[in-house]
């Protein structure tokens, strides 16, 4: 008989994933056992307030009763059918998808990548037989400090040269003009462009929120050239700056909405691009698909979510907490932080390099029980889930602060 293994500590799980797992992340030093709401906790017991959520992939904290309980039900009574059959959930799933968006059809996906380089398809196909550009001549314009992905696609239009160094050759078809510039997007556009795809706010490049009018500009543009705008909304949406989508801000109604991460309520992976009905109805059988895309615990789970935003609860939350969270920053300017850009719950903060790199200044944040991530330079991310409460938001300013003080 044998006995159960012991439980292995943080640093000795840290040190076996090293000659096992392929080096294409550097997390944070802590290693997640459990976690509830907008806590988590590692294998020690010690516990941290997650001011990440995956990235927006848990806008609604973690293990959310009511998705936890749709998954369970689902877990019940089936799982996938694959695209082969038809199954009960789906149809409810883009039905509501579809009105929460206020756009006609939804094309169901796994990842946030996968519903990008779809979009990219769609948006292709579109121009060769809507707009009736020359074959294999589409172009589509994108902006500069993007993040959409890790594909082979994606990064050829990525400006991040760590994305991008060794992976080529790269896909042609882009065009890439700098984020904000409404004269670099109008130049850059012509006959051959299928569409603009941009982030209406700029999350990995450290949360750039463009100028007011910016989105409308993009709107007008593309209707008068005659292509179409894609709004990747796949960190940005779903309630993580006070309106159901970031482009809402400024009342744009795109043509393709791609969202993900947080459709899936951190249980499974779900992505989606929705669409005018004259946009995806260029699809027919067999020319675009994915195994595990649609399939019923992925729609109950995805259903769940919408049912959520359907409340307006989380966006409401988003818009006061953010309130509480730029009031925090705003205090700190000066004092070790040099600038920051909020929008809802999601900001990036500048703090004075000669504090220290963002990733230090991550790591000194995760002493202090609180996680949050770095970007580019001096930059962190703070995006903590849209249940987290206000107390805690300030105690994690407070400790933001406190670590600031402390000096380089």
């Amino acid at each position: 008989m044998t006995t159960a293994a012991r439980t292995r500590s943080s640093a000795e799980l840290i040190g076996a994933e090293e000659p096992v797992l392929a080096h294409n992340y550097h997390p944070l030093p802590v290693v997640v056992a459990r976690a509830e709401g907008a806590w988590v906790e590692d294998v020690e017991g010690r516990r941290y307030l997650d001011m990440l959520a995956g990235y927006s992939a848990l806008n609604f904290g973690h293990r959310h009763p009511a998705l936890i309980e749709a998954a369970h039900r689902q877990l019940d009574r089936l799982t996938l059918t694959s695209r082969a059959f038809h199954n009960d959930r789906l149809a409810g799933f883009a039905e509501r998808l579809a009105a929460l968006t206020g756009l006609d059809m939804v094309l169901p996906m796994n990842t946030g990548a996968e519903a990008v380089e779809s979009a990219v398809k769609v948006a292709r196909k579109w121009a060769y037989d809507v707009k009736g550009v020359p074959a294999d001549r589409a172009t589509i314009v994108v902006a500069a400090d993007n993040f959409h992905g890790r594909t082979t696609t994606i990064v050829s239009f990525s400006t991040d040269e760590t994305a991008r160094a060794g992976f080529g050759p790269f896909t042609p078809g882009f065009r890439v003009v700098p984020y904000n510039d409404l004269a670099a997007l109008e130049a850059a556009v012509d006959e051959t462009t299928a569409a603009v795809l941009i982030e209406p706010i700029q999350g990995e490049a450290g949360v750039n929120i463009p100028d007011d009018g910016y989105l409308t500009g993009v709107r007008e543009l593309t209707r008068r050239a005659g292509c179409l705008f894609v709004a990747d909304e796949i960190q940005s949406g779903l309630g993580r700056t006070g309106h159901t989508l970031a482009v809402d801000h400024e009342s744009v109604v795109p043509d393709m909405v791609l969202l993900g991460k947080a459709l899936g309520g951190g249980i499974v992976p779900v992505s989606a691009v929705v669409a005018r009905r004259e946009v995806l109805g260029v699809l027919h059988p067999g020319e675009h698909g994915s195994t595990f895309g649609g399939n019923p615990l992925a729609a109950a789970v995805g259903t769940a979510v919408v049912e959520l935003l359907e409340t307006g609860e989380f966006q409401r939350r988003a818009a006061e907490l953010g309130v509480v969270l730029r009031g925090g920053l705003e205090a700190l300017v000066g004092k070790g932080v040099v600038g920051f850009r909020s929008r809802g719950l999601w900001a990036g903060v500048d703090v004075d390099p000669a504090l220290g790199t963002g990733r230090e200044i991550s790591e000194r944040l995760m002493r202090e029980g609180v996680l949050v991530k770095d970007t580019h330079g001096s930059t962190i991310r703070l995006a903590p889930p849209l249940t987290v409460r206000g107390e805690e938001l300030r105690d994690a300013l407070e400790t933001l602060g406190k670590v600031l003080g402390q000096g380089g």
